[in-house]
């Protein structure tokens, strides 16, 4: 590559192919930037808007990243720039460190676009109370019925969606409140950045200061002293001045462990909700929105075939969509029922492997970190047998598709602990080079079983 321009024509290359990236997302989002310069590792991206700047980050941060590992054989962090023009002179303006940052908002995360079925009608009907609950003066109502709204369910029902539908619609109203979204993770590790660089006060008045608090996966912070303490006081003080919190997991507030019974007695003052697999008519319905949004045209048949395969993931459906959508594009075919059973066998060849088995993956593992299957399910927390009992999380939830649930089910282990246990490991991935091979190796030796 004779520069860091050349660099990133390969990168669009790479998003504009990827089956995640809709044609509308690439065109609105991706294509618009434009190369800056690539320094330690870092590559720096030009936009015109603060908006743009944080959406594109939030939504496609990582289809960036993976296009320049690919491109470059290393990997970068992506840092983007907002753009400003002063006498005619083009500058680059770089948003300043801060614990305060704007929410930003998913515009096509909305109510209108969330398909509503048995599975989930009943979380919806509770987030259009929440969503309308401020009065035309945009002051919070007294009415403290769904305050807190706690919705769970298994990853990939549509929690984050009514989350940032919620968003919508709010600052739709009331532009001028403070509505801040985050997920439990980020708000421990703001915490402890806060700890770290003396900006406590800050850290509480971002938080303590919310109109409307939305925080994802707050099961993250169980087990976590400071992380807890800090929350149950935002909780307080924000439920007693009559601001809307609302709140997600993947399992119900009373099977999450290591959660203080103080923050669990707060969340059974307002009301518990949760999601189901959608049924058959709703998932019907998924997938055609879905293709009506990238502008895919599907036929009944091929629509059926791609509800009636993929029953238990809403984000494996509309996966499935994106892929047909990129065939099309670069094959210029006809979605048919073969093309969808392609790719629906892609789709369940990476999520549920068949030949596979829970004890396969058990035992490469227990190998690999020279342990015992039975040391992997006991309650031995020695490092060794805590890391190997981490990557098997890791592993059976991705080459298997597992919630959560049975994962615990399957171990031994309680549910709550899964998702931070298989986490923990995505960011350790990232850091060790050396763990990231051994993973590696693991995978390929059990799909050439």
């Amino acid at each position: 590559m004779d520069s860091f321009n050349d660099v990133f024509q390969s990168v669009l290359k790479y998003c504009e192919a990827d089956p995640t990236v809709s044609e509308i997302g690439f065109n609105k989002w991706i294509k618009i930037l434009e190369p800056y310069k690539l320094e330690n590792n870092t590559a720096f991206l030009l936009t015109d808007s603060e908006f743009t700047r944080k959406t594109t980050l939030e939504v496609y941060e990582d289809v960036l990243k993976r296009a320049f590992l690919e491109t470059l054989g290393f990997e970068v962090e992506i840092n983007i720039l907002v753009k400003t023009k002063e006498k005619e002179e083009e500058k680059v303006s770089e948003p300043a460190p801060s614990m305060s940052s704007p929410t930003s908002i998913s515009e096509s995360l909305t109510f209108e676009n969330f398909i509503k079925g048995k599975s989930n009608e009943l979380a919806y009907a509770f987030c259009i109370a929440v969503a309308g609950k401020n009065d035309s003066n945009g002051n919070a109502a007294q009415n403290k019925t769904f305050n807190p709204l706690f919705i769970y369910g298994d990853s990939g029902l549509g929690k984050t969606h009514l989350m940032k539908a919620i968003e919508n619609e709010v600052l739709k109203k009331n532009p001028d409140l403070n509505i801040i979204y985050t997920t439990g993770e980020n708000f421990v590790n703001e915490l402890v950045m806060a700890l770290e660089y003396h900006k406590t006060i800050e850290f509480h008045n971002k938080y303590r200061n919310a109109d409307f608090l939305l925080i994802d996966d707050i099961q993250f912070i169980a087990g976590k002293e400071r992380g807890q303490e800090e929350f149950f006081h935002t909780f307080n003080d924000l439920y007693n001045a009559g601001k809307q919190i609302v709140l997600t997991s993947d399992i119900a507030p009373s099977k999450i462990s290591k959660l203080e019974n103080r923050i669990r007695s707060r969340f059974a003052l307002g009301v518990q909700v949760d999601i189901q697999p959608p049924d058959f008519e709703t998932r019907m319905a998924i997938v055609k929105r879905k293709a009506e949004l990238i502008g895919l045209q599907l036929s009944d048949n091929v629509a059926r075939i791609i509800a009636e395969k993929i029953k238990t993931n809403i984000r494996q459906l509309e996966g499935t969509v994106n892929k047909i959508k990129a065939l099309t594009t670069y094959t210029n075919e006809s979605p048919s029922i073969s093309m969808a059973q392609r790719v629906i066998k892609e789709i369940m060849i990476e999520n549920h492997p068949a030949e596979i088995t829970v004890d396969n993956i058990i035992e490469d593992v227990a190998s690999a970190f020279n342990v015992t299957p039975d040391d992997i399910k006991s309650q031995n927390r020695s490092a060794n047998i805590s890391l190997a009992r981490k990557i098997t999380i890791y592993l059976l939830k991705e080459l298997k598709g597992m919630t959560y649930n049975q994962i615990g089910d399957e171990l031994g282990k309680n549910h709550s602990t899964m998702t931070i246990h298989y986490q923990n490991v995505v960011d350790l991935l990232k850091k060790d080079t050396g763990l990231k091979e051994t993973v590696n190796d693991i995978i390929k030796n059990l799909k050439s079983m």
